[in-house]
């Protein structure tokens, strides 16, 4: 039977940050005045215990499930944000904010900087992984919510996740790290660099002063599409496109002839028309600085209550397993309470968004075990 969706949403905002009581950052800047833009399915209760915080990835945003008005496609994890879904809405109030520093919202490099009246550009500060979640907690704070029941995310979001847990472990019960890391390696960062690599040489780009102007397309495209092979499988991309050509013949000109590389050019073309160029460097960069390993998640002389569902993929060679079962190592050395499991898919690092009935089956009983004390199995491998 088809499970019902939220149906219609609308993206809300928050401002805070004023002058007097600005966003310190780890940089040492600070920003002033912030903006969020969020959206919230279900209902908080009364003791507001069941607020599920949703961290999304690089490119993702404040829409994650449900439908805006007039839009054919809904948000980028409708499928496990739900009435009876994994986070289900008829439970659980779930939230989820889109980053600072991004460009569907909140406050970021294209945002307008109130001192000169123009795009931030370059003059926006760096940003982590840390100053992000600071500025969710600001969001947690204004909904009036003590501690969340749970921050979950994939990728990106899943260092948000632990990020909360290394600085407000008091504040939620629970973390669901999907397909993430304590640190990147130095091939993550390599990848990283290539894209922004590829952005910085448009000439379009013009040392992030386009706003207003021609765009560097061409740059953040080619970025994309070097993303998207990192985000599939071998496998995954033998069974999609195989050497299967678009037409009937090759043109033996440097045309898209396979259809991999359709793919790849329709990916680099459709992100451009919804992404900022420079919120994608100061992203990757926020990524890259993340690193909580070396008993930064949790502090040697501390133990926190806070549980733990850990999940990776068998495919995913941008996030492979070992860095999960590094983040379950540590936890496991500090006591907490930490439940591993590994999904045998072929998706590679885009299974978290595409093995939906494997992670609906894991969240849901874990979130059962944390807010109504049901059990969970302990670790395993599906």
């Amino acid at each position: 039977m088809k499970q019902k969706d939220i149906g219609i949403v609308k993206t809300e905002y928050f401002t805070f940050a004023e002058p007097g009581h600005e966003l310190k950052l780890d940089s040492g800047e600070s920003l002033c005045p912030v903006t969020i833009a969020y959206e919230t399915y279900g209902l908080l209760n009364k003791d507001k215990t069941n607020a599920i915080l949703v961290a999304h990835a690089l490119s993702g945003d404040a829409h994650a499930a449900g439908f805006h008005e007039g839009d054919k496609d809904p948000g980028w994890w409708n499928d496990l944000i739900g009435p009876s879904k994994a986070l289900d809405s008829e439970k659980y109030f779930v939230i989820c904010s889109n980053v600072i520093g991004g460009c569907k919202g909140s406050t970021g490099p294209s945002s307008i900087d109130p001192k000169t009246g123009k795009p931030y550009a370059l003059s926006f500060p760096v940003i982590t992984i840390a100053d992000m979640v600071r500025a969710q907690k600001r969001l947690i704070d204004h909904l009036g919510i003590k501690k969340l029941l749970c921050v979950i995310g994939g990728s990106m979001g899943g260092m948000q996740a632990l990020q909360w847990v290394a600085a407000y472990p008091n504040h939620i019960q629970c973390a669901i790290p999907v397909a993430t890391a304590l640190k990147h390696s130095p091939q993550q960062i390599a990848f990283d660099e290539v894209g922004r690599q590829a952005v910085m040489a448009d000439p379009a780009w013009n040392n992030g002063n386009y706003y207003g102007g021609e765009k560097p397309e061409r740059g953040l495209a080619v970025a994309r599409m070097i993303g998207h092979i990192t985000y599939m499988s071998d496998k995954s991309m033998e069974e999609k496109f195989s050497r299967r050509l678009k037409v009937k013949s090759r043109s033996f000109k440097f045309a898209a002839d396979f259809e991999v590389e359709g793919y790849l050019r329709y990916r680099g073309d459709d992100f451009v028309k919804r992404f900022d160029a420079n919120s994608y460097l100061y992203i990757t960069k926020a990524m890259d600085y993340f690193d909580l390993s070396c008993d930064k998640l949790i502090a040697k002389d501390k133990h926190i209550d806070v549980r733990f569902l850990v999940i990776a993929f068998k495919s995913d060679w941008l996030y492979p397993s070992y860095q999960s079962q590094d983040i379950v190592r540590q936890l496991k050395v500090r006591g907490a309470d930490a439940t591993y499991c590994q999904i045998n898919s072929t998706y590679g690092h885009d299974a978290f968004l595409l093995e939906v009935d494997e992670e609906t089956h894991l969240i849901k009983h874990f979130l059962d075990k944390t807010f109504c004390g049901y059990d969970v199995t302990r670790e395993y491998e599906i």
